[in-house]
């Protein structure tokens, strides 16, 4: 299993991170238990998960994914095994995750409570990496993963990024915290955000967790520059574009258990370009004789501002094959026949 460093700290995480958001929702507490277990056993030493967590977000299952591992932190004694990342929730219209109801913002009072609930389920005394699961500010659309701009107000009550950096000092300076980053961030937020840090002696940011993927590369136009200039390496979640890309859903297949077969949820990947990509990228990967989700997750961690790949499973096979990625050599001719595809149809599920 190969190391990267996270940031600038002195942590070296894996670069394949087990994501778990489907815990509590998908899958049960003993198989989100194996699953750490697996992992573990196979050299994987960084764990993700949000306070919201388990998807799709909702009052009856928020925070349970973060109870799971810790029942599991109890249970096996792994703690001092595992770097463990975790969210805080920005703004949005979600009313159940304070206790007086009030919908959510990275205010102190919040980010107060988030840190101190997430600890408890967790059953731990301090978190590794706490993210920003999105902005405070209100944007033009989800982090980077929108191509069409919209006018947006900023909000009267916004919370101002220094001041968020203040709260993540405080929260350092108690030992609950090590280090911070963000998450569904744009080019300019994230610069903001180590322009201020360097300003005024503050935590500094480590890490940027955004969606990349095949049919999602826009991380490369202003977010790569900044990753490796300013070392806030990516942490890249939907990899295989919530599944998209392991070539489940062709010809419209439902698969049982699946997440669009219980959620109908994912649109987005399923726009006449989109559609062609992927199939573009499956039958590449089959005329290579290649998993498409080995190649789909290969192609990520062969990336050079790339920290680490989030991969998230329901079965034990899935997860198998996942990790198996690492093991893949993206060759240059199989990268310029991955972007002999990405010409033709770039980004075409941002």
């Amino acid at each position: 299993m190969e190391f990267r460093r996270l940031g600038r700290t002195d942590l070296n995480v894996t670069s394949i991170c087990l994501g778990t958001m489907t815990w509590g929702e998908q899958n049960t507490e003993a198989e989100g238990h194996a699953q750490m277990d697996y992992a573990l056993e196979q050299g994987i030493n960084f764990f993700d998960t949000a306070e919201l967590y388990a998807v799709p977000p909702k009052p009856e299952t928020k925070g349970r994914t973060e109870e799971i591992i810790g029942t599991w932190f109890k249970k096996s004694g792994n703690r001092d095994k595992v770097i463990l990342a975790t969210k805080v929730a920005g703004r949005s219209v979600q009313d159940w995750h304070r206790k007086d109801g009030s919908t959510c913002q990275l205010s102190r009072g919040q980010i107060m409570e988030a840190v101190d609930a997430s600890l408890k389920r967790l059953q731990t005394d301090y978190i590794d990496l706490y993210q920003l699961h999105w902005p405070d500010r209100n944007v033009s659309g989800f982090g980077s993963v929108s191509t069409i701009w919209r006018d947006v107000a900023p909000a009267e009550d916004e919370n101002a990024i220094h001041e968020t950096l203040e709260v993540m000092q405080e929260l350092v300076k108690a030992g609950k915290i090590r280090h911070i980053g963000l998450s569904n961030e744009s080019p300019w937020g994230t610069m903001k955000f180590v322009q201020e840090s360097e300003a005024r002696g503050l935590p500094r940011v480590q890490s940027i967790q955004n969606a990349y993927s095949l049919v999602n590369r826009l991380f490369e136009v202003g977010g790569a520059e900044i990753a490796q200039r300013e070392n806030v390496g990516l942490l890249a979640y939907s990899s295989l574009a919530q599944g998209y890309l392991t070539g489940k859903y062709r010809s419209g297949a439902l698969p049982a258990g699946a997440r669009k077969t219980l959620f109908r949820s994912l649109g987005r990947y399923e726009i006449p370009f989109g559609q062609k990509a992927i199939d573009a990228y499956c039958d590449l990967a089959e005329e290579l004789s290649i998993d498409p989700a080995v190649m789909a997750i290969a192609f990520a961690l062969s990336r050079s501002f790339l920290t680490s790949v989030i991969i998230g499973a329901t079965n034990m096979e899935q997860l198998a094959m996942d990790i198996r990625a690492k093991d893949f050599e993206m060759t240059e001719e199989v990268e310029k026949r991955i972007n002999d595809i990405h010409l033709q149809y770039s980004n075409p599920c941002p």
